[in-house]
Parts: structure tokens; sequence; C-alpha cells
């Protein structure tokens, strides 16, 4: 019988279907298993860029436990119910010319079929690396110390004058810029205090750049002391003598039209004019990373005279060019720029060099001014512009017109509208973080 029943070739088909079936499951479920391995990989690769980009923002200071533990947390919250093994994550922290976070996980996926072709899981894994310091920050703080900055408050005691909150603001400032620097250079900020005038610092006096004609036509001596001008004294036969340039105050006013709103070189025509102006605001600091000086600088800031922010702007510029006068530090091709001007005032334009008066609103020095923030946005300069309006003033229309990086159009974002000094820290710390993110490379 058992001979009989292994020469049978009667309903051969249906042994043989049974046999073939396994392998063909096992094929159908090993493509449901692994897309479904492919969707949780998926998850694991997002969990582990955002956990990248998380942690980079405070690795610097963080010990290599903390960041660990902290980065497992993030890692874990991202990765929560996804029917995968809990994974093994690690966080590292490296720092050598460029700062990186890498964030590596692996898993592993229960399968539904393959079991039966002896494989009881598919491993996952996933890498992430966030780098930061590929991009350097050049950054220039315009600041207005003009006399209406010493007002402001609510009145009381303890409430800060305009000057003191963002000498607040500034320091705090430079405390964010300065943590986001690695290394010497990857961060640089100059402070361009102004008024009507900017003050380019009297040691300065026996620079090519200046032009000393107008001051020392209007600084001087005349040998018959009944005339007290260049003018007066030579139209009447008498001798004028112009006052030693080193006794010079340091500020200039702006330069010819339409040198007034370019960087342009200082040559024959385009040098700056020197003033004596007597509300001359403290010396401007171009690029440095000297964090203390900086800082100093900040401090010895006072409040006096009229408004001409086109001059601040234009000083800005200069800090970050790197021609004459300033020179800015030359820069490596292997880093990407940012070129920031942040400006803070508290008023309308009042005065320049041919306009104004320094109290009321010059619409003329507004229009200088929208040149001026044209030309710098096409040199590639992102421009943030805070109004401090105290006093119910109208919002300024040409700080609105240069916030952002695009000519002939303003950037609502990069412009802030104040009302009362103490938004001035709140605001600067917001540009801060904004700035020191941008360091974030991939």
């Amino acid at each position: 019988m058992f001979r009989r029943f292994l020469e049978d070739r009667n309903g051969s088909v249906m042994p043989l279907l049974a046999i073939a079936a396994i392998p063909l499951v096992g094929l159908i479920g090993a493509s449901v298993d692994y897309s479904r391995a492919a969707a949780i990989q998926t998850t694991l690769q997002a969990a582990a860029d955002s956990t990248s980009l998380a942690m980079a923002q405070n690795a610097a200071s963080l010990t290599a436990a903390q960041l660990q533990t902290q980065g497992q947390a993030y890692f874990n919250a991202l990765f929560a119910n996804t029917g995968a093994a809990t994974p093994a994550v690690t966080v590292t922290y490296t720092s050598s010319g460029t700062s990186q976070v890498v964030v590596s996980a692996t898993s592993s996926v229960n399968t539904m079929f393959m079991g039966i072709m002896g494989f009881s899981h598919l491993p996952i894994s996933a890498s992430s690396t966030a780098v930061w310091g590929n991009t350097r920050l050049r950054v220039a703080l315009v600041l207005d110390n003009t006399g209406s900055m010493s007002q402001g408050g609510s009145g009381t005691p303890s409430s800060p004058t305009k000057i003191q909150a963002l000498q607040t603001a500034a320091h705090n400032m430079l405390n964010q810029l300065q943590s986001a620097a690695q290394n010497d250079g990857d961060v640089y900020v100059s402070i361009v205090p102004f008024a009507k005038d900017v003050n380019v610092d009297p040691s300065n006096y026996n620079e090519s750049w200046v032009d000393f004609t107008a001051w020392e036509a209007a600084n001087g001596r005349c040998s018959n002391t009944k005339y007290t001008s260049q003018s007066s004294c030579t139209a009447n036969k008498a001798t004028w003598t112009p006052a030693a340039t080193s006794t010079w105050n340091g500020c200039v006013t702006d330069r010819n039209q339409n040198y007034d709103t370019n960087n342009t070189a200082p040559t024959s025509g385009a040098l700056f004019p020197a003033e004596q102006y007597n509300a001359c605001p403290v010396a401007m600091m171009p690029l440095s990373y000297d964090w203390t000086n900086l800082g100093k600088k900040i401090d010895a800031m006072t409040p006096n005279g009229g408004t001409n922010q086109a001059i601040g702007l234009v000083w800005g510029w200069q800090s970050l060019t790197p021609t004459s006068p300033l020179n800015a530090p030359s820069e490596d091709p292997n880093y990407t720029y940012q070129h920031i001007v942040v400006i803070l005032s508290d008023g309308l334009n009042t005065q320049d060099r041919w306009y104004g008066n320094g109290s009321n609103w010059s619409s003329q020095v507004d229009a200088r001014q929208k040149i001026t923030c044209d030309n710098m946005k096409s040199a590639g300069i992102t421009i943030y512009a805070v109004q401090v309006d105290t006093d119910n003033e109208a919002t300024s229309s040409v700080l609105q017109y240069c916030a952002g990086n695009q000519a002939g159009i303003g950037d609502k974002s990069k412009f802030f509208l104040l009302t009362t000094p103490t938004q001035i820290v709140t605001t600067f710390n917001t540009i801060a973080t904004g700035l020191t993110r941008l360091r974030i490379a991939n």
C-alpha cells in the first residue's frame, strides 16, 4: 500500500502548492516587513535630525554627560510609540575649527512574516550631524546717542532712561554674540554711536581721508581779534591762522553727495569732512572681538545732539568694508559671512549736513537715508531697524523701509516698534538669538 501511494501521481499539484506556499508567503511578507521597517527608519532619522539641531543650541555649555542625558530624553520624546525597540542613542559634541553635534541611533523592528524564514527582527539605524562655525558674523551696532535718549521711563525713579536700557541691551547682545563665537574671529562687532555726526576718533587727525578744509575755516584765530571767522578775517586784509588739527574732537559730517550714500573709498572729492560738532558722540569702535573694550564703549555712550540716522548707517557700513578708512579684517574664503547692521533710534531724522534744524523731522534726510539703505542691501547687508517711540511720534517710514536685505522694500520681520525703554532689552535679545542661530550651517 505504501509503495502504491508513492507511485500514485493523481492529485500531485496540491502537495506541491503547499510546499511552494512557504517561500511565497515569506517573500510577500518580507515586502510588508521591509516597508514597515523603512517607514520607522524615516521616523528614526527625523528624530535624529531634530535632536542634533536642538542640542547644537547649548552643546558648548553642557558637559558630555548632560549632553547625552538631554539628547537621549529629547530623542525618546520624538521617537515614541513607533513599534520599534527602544533605540540606543549616542550624542557627542566636538569643537575644532568648526563645532558639531553628532547623534547616532540604532534600533530594530520585529517582523510579522519573515519569522517563518528565520528573521525575527530587522535592524535600523540613523545618524545626523549639526555643524556650525562655517558661517561667521560681522555685526555693526548703530546706536542713537542723541539728546532725547536721556528721556524715557514711566516716571518712577527705578525706570531706566532710553540710553540706560540701550546700554543694558547692548551688553546682553555682546554676551550672546561672544557665546556664539567658538574661536577668535568667528564673530566681529563694531559700535557706531551717532547723533548729527559720527565721531571717528580724534587720533585720526593726521589721516589723509579726513578733509579739514571747512574745519580750518571755522576753527582758528585772526590776526585782528575783531574778526572771528576766516571769511571776515581775510576780507579785512587780516591773516587767518587755522587751529591745529590735533584739537579736532573727532566728528565728521556727511560726505559730498552722492558719496554720502555709499561706502566708496575716500579719494579726492570723497573725503570725510571734519566738523567740530558741539554734541559730538563718543568715538566709534571698528570691528573687533575685544569684548571687554566693546563693553566699555557701550558704557561710555552719553546722549546729546540731533538725529541723523543716515550717517550712522553709512559708518556702520564702512565698518564692514575691507577698504579705507576702517579696513575691516579680511574674510577667509573657507567660511560664509553674514554682514549685519542693527540700528536703534528713538526718533525721526532732524538734521544732516544740508537739511533740517535739529528739532523737527526732515524728509530730505529720510530721502538720503533711503538711498543709503538700498545701496547697503544691494551690497549684501541685512538691516535690523528698531524705533523706540516713547513720545507718540509717527512710526518711522524710513526705518521700516530700511529693514531687511532686499533693496526697494522693507521686511516687517526685521523692524521693531517699541513704546517703552525696557522693551529695548527684550528686542535686542530676540535679534541676538536670531543672529547666533545663523551660525548653524546644516
